[in-house]
């Protein structure tokens, strides 16, 4: 064994990862074991590693790791995600510090910049994740703009497009002010915010009557195109086929009727704006009404918004209101609380706005996915409580607006050759492009008359494909990798993406293979700071991952994650648990150590009380071993993790070392101390998933080993028979040793003073452990009797009835002292107690809360010298 005497984490750290790199003990290749696949859910290009990431990275090396210990060919996929919004908003304002605007520059020449700044900039996260000990297979690294990917994510598109699923709309759509680009509705986050509602007056054309309406975005009126009532509500049925003025526009609309209004709310008249409400462009469509759309695209009014041109929607509103007052149209304003659709990505309200965008159809793609999780459990959710939200949002799955107004991502292959709604063809090239348009539009047609979609896919439609795609499963699905790696095993990630991200890939899982992508989606639950809120920077409560690493070591900082997280629960972080992993690093350094120091002798013979240990442990472990196998089966990772923790920390090191450690400058018999290795050996087998580094240190540490013998290429500890009886006798021989140790402590008697300690064996329990008790508990003589033993000290488990003579044990007339001080002391607190009692102002006055309180004391006051008095005579 190696002389090493203190644990370096950072050292530790930097040489078996890059052992482990150098080695490719990561790497996996097609063979003939049974493949072990997990993709990495891809981190935006942009990001660098939170607590979120190292939680939910944390757990799947843990399953990556184990599955290699078990002998499956494990290989799990990184890469990043090129993040559309976030990246385009990061080099926009790069450029901006240098004086340039993306508008001054072709699609071309930003994408340059782009392509600059993910190089630079992009995939730190993944080296990152190398410091918490992510043991992917880092020759697979992929990114979502990758030529094959970008390239499958094409072919995937124009599929679905010939197969009608993908269509051309004119829609309302949600629209991000900010980044300039529609979202997805998944990608709209309402929350509440307090706001008013504006009543405000609006003139009968040709009548001085008024009509009042509310509304808590008064800067709309600028799109008004009717007014519309009830035809149920009386109080309005003599304004049918009237007109009003819109006011300060000046501009008249119908007054029109639909049962849509509801008559409880506001006044009963509603203001109809089609171009900037959903259920407005409906009653539009329905009643052909005008449409005015008063936004430009970075929510600034336009032409339409008068002499408002150009100013933020909101000081719009202002400006707008403040006029509308010194013209006397405002009736009254109210507090209003409301949900305000804002921008996952970058925060903005979100304006509804119609456009021409790409829609996915999602209500026949759903079917099947619905079923897989549902129905045939072909895929598990973890924890199920999460299957709910799945169907809820399945069964009212809406189509998807995949297109965005961006450069960054992937161009969208459509080709426009005309004017027409449909005077354009869907193809994978310019030249494939040019021959359909001229078959479509029967013209003569060249390259210069073809316009591609300037729009980008949403990020997510790339994403969807990913179990697929890193193994070239669109473009090439009879490869011998995709063959052997798909479908993958677990998918570890967040339940707020269960819709952007799961439910999407198993979509597109069973419309492109028919099979499920992945059998298992553990879903983690959120990191929140010890007052439950969310941990981010912007609230400045989440600490530096990193920082994290450097001061409690990656080992630390992953038991410190796992030690209070179970799947779907939030997880209560606080650095304390990363000190408590780091202490049980070092705990099991100092096992070791202990271990170490330990020199043999060959020639002695091993004692029984250490047989009957190693007959223990062995059985201990094996029962760990079926549990742990339970936690894994059921995702609970945290369960696993206390479960190995418990073993080593209590079984290991507080009972089985204890019991076989010799004497004092005392040799051990080889026997037991190669059973000693060989537990140590095995208990590292099972903590290095959670533990990576400092088990390979020790692993090393124990014995000079190949390369090949590494531990993380070593195999799992195998199941075996073993004696269930022997560890609940265990359990009752450590009660009574922790029953003779609370008596020493109690009485002052030192452990290197041997005693005596007589059994009233009324369990019938087995003599198999009376080596290990008269070991642990220092005793000179253990004898068994049918009667109990005057003159003892005593204490039960269970039935059975245990005495330690007094005489040779303890100082009797030192005893008899402290006794009678003892008993000294509780004899006047209750001639005060009793005092106080006997005192008719202080019953009478007292609450009689106090006075009960009095009376408890007396009587543990009784109590204690009865106990004090019984010892006494029996001194």
């Amino acid at each position: 064994m190696s002389s090493k005497l203190e644990y370096n984490s950072k050292e530790s750290e930097q040489k078996w990862y890059s052992f482990w790199e150098k080695h490719e003990f990561f790497h996996s290749e097609v063979d003939e074991r049974e493949a072990y696949s997990i993709v990495i859910p891809p981190p935006n290009v942009t990001g660098v590693l939170h607590m979120g990431h190292m939680l939910n990275n944390t757990i799947q090396d843990v399953l990556v790791r184990r599955a290699r210990l078990l002998g499956k060919n494990a290989c799990w996929v990184p890469g990043t995600d090129h993040a559309s919004i976030a990246t385009e908003a990061k080099v926009v304002a790069k450029l901006k510090e240098k004086g340039i605007s993306k508008s001054d520059l072709s699609r071309e020449e930003f994408l340059s910049h782009a392509w600059e700044w993910t190089n630079d900039y992009g995939g730190r996260i993944l080296n990152q994740l190398k410091k918490l000990g992510a043991s992917c297979d880092w020759q697979r690294t992929k990114f979502t703009l990758d030529d094959d990917m970008y390239e499958s994510v094409i072919q995937s598109f124009i599929d679905l497009h010939n197969k009608g699923l993908i269509y051309r709309g004119y829609r309302m759509v949600n629209w991000d002010p900010e980044a300039q680009t529609t979202l997805s509705d998944e990608e709209v986050i309402y929350k509440e915010k307090q706001g008013k509602l504006y009543y405000i007056s609006y003139s009968l054309e040709n009548s001085d009557e008024k009509l009042t309406i509310a509304t808590t975005r008064p800067e709309t009126i600028f799109g008004d195109s009717a007014i519309c009532i009830n035809p149920n509500d009386e109080r309005f049925s003599h304004l049918k086929g009237k007109k009003a003025i819109v006011p300060l526009v000046g501009r008249s609309i119908p007054i029109i009727e639909d049962e849509y209004v509801d008559m409880e709310f506001g006044t009963g008249c509603l203001k109809v704006t089609p171009a900037h409400d959903e259920n407005d462009k409906i009653l539009g469509d329905k009643h052909q009404l005008e449409v005015y759309d008063i936004f430009n695209p970075d929510a600034t009014l336009n032409s339409f918004g008068m002499k408002y041109d150009g100013q933020d929607r909101f000081e719009a509103r202002k400006n707008f209101v403040k006029d509308l007052e010194q013209e006397g149209f405002i009736v009254k304003v109210e507090e209003y609380t409301n949900k305000v659709g804002t921008s996952e990505r970058t925060k903005a309200i979100i304006e509804p706005r119609l456009s021409d965008q790409w829609f996915l159809k999602m209500k026949d793609l759903a079917q099947p996915a619905i079923d897989a999780v549902l129905k045939s459990n072909e895929i598990q959710l973890h924890p199920k409580k999460f299957e709910n939200t799945y169907k809820h949002w399945m069964e009212n799955i809406r189509d998807w607006n995949i297109s965005r107004q961006l450069w960054w991502g992937h161009q969208i292959p459509a080709f426009f050759y005309g004017d027409g709604e449909n005077d354009y063809v869907v193809a994978k090239t310019n030249e494939e492009a040019l021959v359909m348009a001229k078959e479509k539009s029967g013209k003569d047609l060249s390259l210069q008359d073809l316009r591609q979609d300037e729009d980008v896919l949403d990020t997510w439609f790339s994403s969807w494909l990913w179990p697929m795609s890193v193994f070239d499963g669109i473009r090439n699905p009879e490869n011998k990798e995709f063959q052997y790696y798909y479908p993958t095993n677990d998918l570890v990630t967040g339940p707020d993406i269960l819709f952007f991200w799961v439910a999407r890939m198993i979509m597109a899982g069973y419309e492109y293979t028919n099979q499920k992508p992945f059998e298992n989606v553990y879903l983690t639950g959120l990191v929140r700071d010890k007052k439950r809120q969310k941990m981010s920077k912007s609230l400045g409560n989440s600490p530096d991952a990193l920082e994290l690493i450097e001061n409690y070591s990656a080992d630390g900082v992953r038991v410190g994650l796992l030690l209070s997280n179970a799947a779907g629960n939030d997880l209560l972080f606080d650095e304390s648990l990363c000190q408590q992993g780091k202490g049980f690093s070092n705990k099991i350094w100092n096992a070791f150590k202990l271990i170490r120091s330990w020199e043999i002798d060959a020639d002695i013979e091993q004692p029984e009380s250490s047989k009957k240990a190693i007959e223990w442990y062995d059985s201990v472990f094996q029962d760990k071993l079926r549990e742990l196998e339970d936690h894994y089966s059921k995702y609970r990772m945290s369960d696993a993790l206390m479960a190995s923790y418990k073993l080593v920390w209590d079984d290991f090191c507080s009972w089985f070392l204890e019991i076989i450690k010799p004497a004092y400058q005392q040799p051990i018999d080889k026997s037991t101390l190669d059973s000693a290795i060989g537990f140590f050996e095995d208990n590292l087998k099972i903590l290095h998933p959670f533990m990576p580094f400092v088990t390979e240190e020790l692993w090393h540490q124990i014995a000079e080993r190949k390369p090949t013998e590494a531990l993380t290429v070593s195999t799992w500890p195998v199941q075996k028979p073993y004696d269930a009886h022997l560890i609940s006798e265990f359990d009752f021989a450590s009660e009574v040793i922790s029953g003779i140790r609370s008596i020493r402590k109690e009485k002052n008697i030192a452990f290197k003073n041997q005693i005596d300690l007589v059994v009233l064996n009324n369990e019938s329990v087995t003599t198999a452990l009376d080596d290990v008790i008269l070991k642990m508990g220092n005793i000179q003589n253990l004898t068994y009797t049918d009667s109990p033993v005057d003159g003892s000290l005593t204490f039960r488990v269970k039935s059975n009835e245990y005495f330690i003579p007094v005489e040779g044990a303890i100082d009797v007339e030192a005893e008899k002292e402290k006794l009678k001080e003892e008993l000294k002391y509780y004899e006047g607190f209750l001639k005060s107690v009793e005092k106080k009692l006997s005192n008719e102002r202080f019953v009478s006055n007292a609450p009689e809360q106090v006075v009960n309180i009095e009376k408890q004391k007396k009587e543990d006051a009784l109590a204690q010298i009865e106990t004090i008095t019984k010892s006494l005579s029996s001194l």
